[in-house]
């Protein structure tokens, strides 16, 4: 298990910001789950810990290292249907 750390994370897609000053700790063997309106970050914050979007500002770490820019065996999503 690892513990993920985010910290004022910030996404901006032109002027538009989608996320902004996002910081959590997810402690190591945790259960999260995101809720929220359509159109209110989840998928872009999501995407940005899956590693194939990044982010405008600030920092997600696991264990304490950076994210890597690629997933790999440890780290992948799965969508609902």
């Amino acid at each position: 298990m690892s513990r993920v750390q985010v910290r004022s994370l910030w996404k901006a897609f032109g002027e538009r910001s989608v996320l902004e000053r996002l910081s959590l700790d997810v402690a190591s063997g945790s259960f999260v789950t995101m809720v929220g309106a359509s159109g209110c970050g989840k998928t872009t914050f999501l995407r940005i810990l899956l590693g194939v979007e990044t982010a405008t500002r600030g920092a997600v770490t696991i264990d304490g290292e950076p994210l890597r820019a690629e997933p790999d065996r440890d780290r992948g999503i799965v969508f609902q249907r």
